[in-house]
């Protein structure tokens, strides 16, 4: 059984390094070790929830795995790392700091089961599932948090989003609490998400259709954020009835805030492509990705991580997309 036993809080932070050491007002903290109950890889775990990699929300360090998060208490400052026993130290700041490490069992994938996905139809899956024991999906039940960049990266490149997203986010986020390294901060909530200015989306080369979905979704925060309450199919279809959502977003919201072991991408640029290159050898559209992963039916997104993390792509063969630039000059 794996268990999470908590530490009297307020505690000292860890030691860092001198040039990161935080000021009396910020040492406070809620620390907690978890035991996950088999192998686990942190790093590989989390990196669904990274935008382009170490950003304002997320920071992958020597030391471990740094994570901001709007939670429903208000920002919080996680750092996560592996001991050399396997345990995972935990440690939290900021006003939801309680409400992080009790989540921090279900962000590292506690109740992500993979003992029942077979893989043997498939050398590569095989393969990459006995080099990665340790991968999970992680459940960060931060529903409109991960709406947000889901929908900035909706038809455009990935470039282009996240550029935005760290753009918005430094603009309109706050400070994260504690430790955390230079430059992070915490996501906006969903009424400062609600008061950007249409200015501040047009400098961010966000277009009128994108900002305007994550201003409507903003007024109903509270009835999405209660999706992590259903099953991932009244997920998924709750999400989609939101103006602007659809199949495509919904998945990229469900696979990371719900640990949605069936959420496949459908739409996606590169997404079939890479499936049926892994799978066959050759690139599929949309219709041959679903039926290569109809075997699989349950636990598609466990077979897309081990996809991913082969480092198979399609073939680079075709023109690249323009990243298009609609702010003024």
């Amino acid at each position: 059984m794996s268990a999470i036993e908590r530490f009297p809080s307020p505690l000292s932070a860890p030691t860092l390094p001198a040039e990161r050491t935080p000021p009396p007002e910020s040492v406070e903290a809620l620390r907690a070790t978890y035991r996950p109950s088999g192998p686990l890889d942190v790093h590989a775990t989390l990196s669904l929830i990274a935008r382009g990699g170490d950003g304002p929300c997320f920071r992958r360090t020597p030391g471990g795995v740094w994570v901001t998060m709007q939670t429903p208490h208000g920002g919080a400052t996680l750092h996560v790392s592996t001991l050399r026993s396997g345990e995972v130290d935990a440690t939290a700041w900021g006003a939801g700091a309680e409400w992080a490490i009790a989540g921090v069992p279900e962000l590292l994938g506690r109740d992500d089961d993979w003992t029942d996905l077979d893989v043997s139809r498939s050398p590569l899956l095989t393969e990459v599932l006995r080099r990665n024991p340790g991968v999970r999906l992680s459940r960060n039940r931060l529903v409109f948090e991960m709406l947000v960049p889901a929908v900035l990266e909706q038809k455009v490149t990935a470039l282009e989003a996240w550029r935005a997203w760290r753009q918005l986010v430094r603009r309109h986020g706050q400070s994260a609490p504690g430790p955390a390294p230079e430059g992070m901060v915490v996501a906006p909530t969903a009424e400062q998400w609600r008061r950007v200015p249409s200015w501040e989306w047009h400098r961010a080369g966000v277009g009128p259709q994108r900002s305007q979905t994550v201003v409507r979704s903003s007024r109903s925060a509270s009835a999405i954020e209660r999706t992590i309450e259903a099953d991932s199919a009244q997920a998924s279809a709750r999400l989609q009835s939101l103006p602007g959502i659809g199949v495509w977003t919904a998945a990229e919201i469900a696979l990371r805030a719900h640990g949605d072991p069936d959420a496949v991408s459908v739409g996606d640029y590169h997404l079939a492509s890479t499936v049926g290159q892994a799978l066959t050898g050759a690139p599929v559209d949309d219709d041959g990705m679903l039926e290569l992963l109809a075997p699989w039916a349950g636990q598609r997104q466990r077979v897309l991580r081990l996809i991913a993390i082969s480092g198979i792509r399609k073939p680079r063969r075709g023109p690249k997309i323009t990243i298009q630039d609609h702010r003024s000059h």
